[in-house]
């Protein structure tokens, strides 16, 4: 086990990035001008949280890298997927993503609808290909688990929702509601996909280890909203202020800045409190949960 966490967090960005790398078609593969675009969206960018939180949860559970690594590509590929639809015109209509051009920008609006449909889809063929679970029935949950998350249900769900909110004002619960499914359902995924992996852990367990997924989703979406009203677009990689600018509901225009850090910090106790009873198996995820709450961009 690698005892320092920044060491341990480079390791692991470099394990997924090189998987990734592997995964994803040849730039000289035909239909080249879709491959390039897909690699060009997922590689060499993003700080990998979700994998992070996979690879956290896979050491809790005692479960083989390699199979974590699947995992964790997936959920990746998922969220890179999100983030290239999210930025079309007819969503976010965004320019800037960490800190290059949008998919849309650098090719073209069908390339980019093309790619996110690709990527979509590759995270379910590396899913289905590899053995994640001695268990085919666990492997088959696994599966079910991370379209439920992406899905009407999930993220896409969410991401309606959002759409459907610009220029309203929402109350706590339904911006926390939204925010369960936009941005906490692949987080919860990628936690409990990666914890899955390994040993069999109880009812209880999972209900634990659930809740301190919700926790760090929500306090992660709260820091995210932190961060697009007071850093610099520079600093994000992406357009700063775009939330504000286009009238959206966010945890810093509903609570102000200062409760708003205070909901991210209430967040992240109750995000420990969850991991009580795992003891030291729980150290890198309180070291990710610590990683999210106190990131600059």
């Amino acid at each position: 086990m690698i005892a320092d966490f920044q060491n341990w967090t480079n390791h692991s960005q470099a394990r997924i990035e090189t998987f990734l790398e592997s995964r994803l078609p040849g730039a000289d593969c035909v239909p080249v001008r879709l491959h390039k675009a897909m690699r060009y969206a997922v590689l060499g960018g993003g700080k990998r949280v979700r994998p992070l939180l996979s690879f956290a949860a896979g050491e809790l559970a005692s479960a083989d890298i390699e199979r974590v690594t699947v995992v964790a590509a997936a959920v990746e590929l998922i969220h890179a997927y999100s983030l290239v639809h999210d930025d079309l015109p007819c969503m976010d209509d965004d320019v800037l993503r960490r800190g290059k051009s949008t998919c849309h920008i650098e090719f073209d609006e069908a390339t980019a609808l093309l790619t996110g449909d690709s990527l979509q889809t590759l995270a379910f063929e590396i899913l289905a290909e590899k053995c994640l679970s001695d268990d085919p029935r666990t492997q088959l949950d696994m599966v079910a688990q991370l379209a439920l998350a992406s899905g009407s249900r999930g993220m896409a769900g969410g991401q309606a929702f959002d759409l459907d909110s610009v220029g309203k004002t929402l109350s706590l619960p339904e911006l926390e509601f939204m925010h369960i499914h936009k941005t906490g359902a692949l987080i919860r995924a990628a936690v409990m996909l990666g914890a899955r992996c390994g040993s069999q852990l109880n009812e209880e367990q999972l209900t634990r280890l659930d809740h301190f997924a919700k926790c760090v989703g929500l306090a992660f979406q709260v820091v995210d909203d932190l961060l697009d009203a007071e850093a610099t677009t520079a600093t994000l990689g992406k357009t700063a202020g775009k939330d504000a600018e286009n009238n959206k509901p966010t945890y810093v225009s509903i609570l102000g800045i200062i409760q708003a850090r205070e909901l991210a910090e209430k967040l992240q106790h109750d995000a420990y409190e969850a991991l009580d009873g795992f003891g030291e198996a729980a150290m890198r995820l309180r070291q990710v949960t610590d990683f999210i709450i106190k990131r600059k961009f």
